[in-house]
């Protein structure tokens, strides 16, 4: 006999009001559905109300944990309808500050799942590294978390070359903490028993249902939206993580070995950041429309912007990655134990507040 069981928003587990009816047979998942809608705030009709530069402010509150990249994507999209060039190190400083967002996501989702094992001492630890790199911010940026340094044409801060310096020495520092509680998530009993085959998505489910992000490479897709050289990394060398198993167990590596990526992002920019102006001058109103894409830490982020030369945007569309792996989500808990299902839902990292804007 099937037993409909609510699952969210309120849980120990999650840290984001995700609601799901879970139908039960015995302690076997057979159906998820999803319930959206709880934490929608209207930001994106906004555009209708606020100017150009007022909207900065306002899609960085779509998600505090990539605010410097929803602004950066924002940015990106007014500077191509209006035909903007960016200086140089203004693009270097936008993705230090980008990749510093996804090295602040990743720590604070990997201390979110060591809770959900019950590994408090883990979780401490992945947040204490956390902190590091939130008060880099707060140094460079002013702010621990949204850091508003983003606007059209530019950034409104810049780095002295002893900031720079000292960001080096901080990461470099972060990667010697990383190697230490290294061996405890890949080696550790309960880690692997709770994700190794838990939630699998195949290739060809990841492909097909649009999955995002380290969802979509772990399960062996090499896609990242970075590698389409937008900002400054067209100037560095990487490639994307993947990992081909697909479970959850690979979701947890690709986002794990993505904090070492971001840590040689950082040094290859710091080390070719060159000098000069870090804005450029803005004159007139967008007139068009437009789409752009970033990778957020959860994965590909997408815009549309539509300007008419009014003093308001005619419309802002915002495509989150969250919005993108919940399909995916759905597909992978069918099958699995009940008391797996906080693991897989948190193998996607959700981020409710960026989906229901």
């Amino acid at each position: 006999m099937a037993t409909i069981v609510p699952f969210g928003p309120q849980h120990p587990v999650l840290p984001e009001p995700l609601h799901l009816k879970l139908v039960l047979e015995d302690e076997i998942v057979k159906e998820a559905l999803p319930t959206l809608g709880y934490v929608h705030r209207g930001l994106e009709t906004l555009a209708s109300i606020r100017d150009m530069d007022q909207m900065v402010q306002i899609v960085e509150r779509v998600c505090g944990i990539c605010s410097c990249i929803h602004a950066h994507t924002y940015c990106m999209c007014i500077e191509g309808l209006m035909g903007i060039e960016v200086p140089q190190r203004a693009d270097f400083l936008r993705v230090i500050w980008s990749e510093l967002h996804r090295m602040h996501s990743h720590l604070l989702w990997l201390g979110l799942l060591a809770d959900a094992f019950g590994m408090e001492s883990m979780f401490m630890h992945a947040w204490r590294i956390r902190e590091r790199v939130m008060d880099v911010m707060e140094a460079t940026a002013g702010n621990r978390v949204i850091i508003s340094v983003n606007k059209i044409g530019g950034v409104r801060r810049d780095m002295s070359p002893e900031q720079l310096r000292w960001v080096v020495q901080v990461v470099d520092e972060l990667e010697q903490e990383l190697d230490k509680i290294k061996a405890v998530l890949t080696k550790d009993y309960t880690v692997k028993k709770r994700t190794v085959g838990v939630g699998v998505l195949t290739y060809q489910q990841a492909y097909e249902l649009g999955a995002a992000g380290p969802q979509l490479r772990g399960s062996g897709v090499a896609q990242d939206m970075r590698m389409l050289g937008y900002g400054a990394y067209k100037y560095i060398d990487f490639a994307p993580v993947v990992e081909k198993d697909g479970d959850s167990w690979a979701r947890t590596m690709v986002r794990f070995r993505e904090l070492y990526q971001s840590i040689d992002i950082v040094r290859q920019l710091i080390a070719k950041i060159p000098d000069g102006e870090i804005a450029a001058k803005v004159k007139g109103k967008p007139t068009g429309e437009i789409v752009c894409r970033s990778e957020q830490p959860r994965g590909e982020l997408m815009y549309y912007v539509r300007a008419t030369g009014d003093k308001y945007l005619d419309r802002v569309r915002i495509r989150t990655p969250t919005f993108a792996n919940v399909p995916p989500l759905l597909a992978m808990l069918p099958g699995c134990e009940m008391a797996d299902v906080p693991i897989i839902a948190l193998s996607i990292d959700p981020c409710i507040s960026c989906t229901e804007r």
